[in-house]
């Protein structure tokens, strides 16, 4: 009888690998929709849309984007982990939606891990912490300070539930000032409200803060990168300002549903190199300061796991908790 059940399970293993394998054959034969979780025109969204036209090249079929934005991006994430797990609906996710989800919300209806198999990066980021150009401070050190000898004068803000968020958090429990944190739904009403000095302290990726930074409206203090932005060459890292254990990054890549075939995946995994190495792509991505990375399936799953240990440490220092 065991050995009956051991020779089934066999078979069965080698049929599921014949039908992926026949699968990826005739993949894709369809539209490919990519949820971004997040509204149209951030970093994100315009890289995800950067990578559209050498993935329909190279896999012969028309790529959309579909934009599902809210709830910090949980909306897009669950409407994929409940999609057919075919490769034809995909998750702009990573650290945001999958490595800090998980230790911010309580009540999630998904898991932001187990429910997904990674495809393939996209981008990776790092932030910068910036104070409007009216407040007297050019350090981390002298911020902290001057909010601890004026109470009540300063406030924060980012968008909830993402990695901008957190590091102000964790800024703000680590040095104990007195900043108030203001949250906002997305991104441009908190840098507007920067800009116009309604909050004073914000944090976001390069693409957004260095044309703000060099036409001299913003003043940066630090960034997030384990090393300098060549751009801002003389802006000491968050490390060097004595401020460790920062998240330094922030991933961005393709996600599929859990249990789509190996095959498709592998299949997607490699149009996604191939099409992020392309030089037309290489060159917009670095305009908006993104890095990114030839990484296998295996490779991205992995990163994402050490990124949901990393920011499960910054989340819990913070005591940033969300539902």
């Amino acid at each position: 009888m065991v050995i009956r059940r051991i020779i089934l399970a066999a078979l069965t293993a080698v049929s599921l690998t014949v039908l992926d394998r026949a699968e990826a054959q005739t993949f894709p034969d369809r539209l490919i929709k990519i949820v971004m979780p997040f509204p149209p025109g951030g970093p994100s969204d315009v890289a995800a849309r950067l990578a559209v036209q050498p993935l329909t090249a190279s896999l012969g079929q028309s790529v959309i984007i579909e934009n599902i934005a809210g709830a910090g991006g949980r909306l897009g994430a669950k409407a994929v982990a409940q999609a057919s797990a075919d490769g034809y609906t995909l998750l702009l996710g990573g650290t945001n939606p999958n490595a800090i989800a998980p230790s911010i919300y309580s009540n999630l209806t998904f898991d932001p891990i187990k429910d997904f198999a990674a495809v393939g990066v996209i981008g990776f980021d790092s932030n910068v912490l910036v104070v409007n150009a009216a407040v007297p401070v050019k350090t981390i050190q002298e911020l902290i300070q001057y909010s601890k000898d004026n109470p009540g004068k300063l406030s924060s803000g980012a968008s909830l539930g993402i990695g901008p968020h957190v590091c102000l958090e964790l800024l703000r429990a680590r040095t104990g000032s007195s900043m108030n944190f203001i949250p906002y739904k997305g991104a441009a009403p908190a840098i507007a409200d920067l800009l116009g000095n309604q909050i004073q302290v914000g944090m976001s990726s390069k693409a957004v803060m260095l044309p703000l930074i060099n036409d001299g409206k913003l003043r940066a203090l630090a960034v997030t990168s384990e090393t300098r932005w060549p751009e801002l060459p003389d802006v000491p890292t968050m490390k060097e300002s004595k401020f460790d254990g920062i998240p330094a990054y922030l991933w961005s890549g393709l996600l599929a549903p859990a249990r789509t075939p190996t095959a498709v995946i592998d299949k997607l995994n490699a149009a996604v190199n191939e099409g992020m190495k392309t030089p037309s792509v290489q060159a917009s991505l670095a305009k908006l300061g993104l890095g990114t990375r030839a990484l296998t399936p295996r490779q991205f799953d992995a990163v994402l796991a050490d990124e949901a240990l990393v920011w499960d440490e910054a989340v819990k220092e913070s005591r940033v908790k969300l539902d």
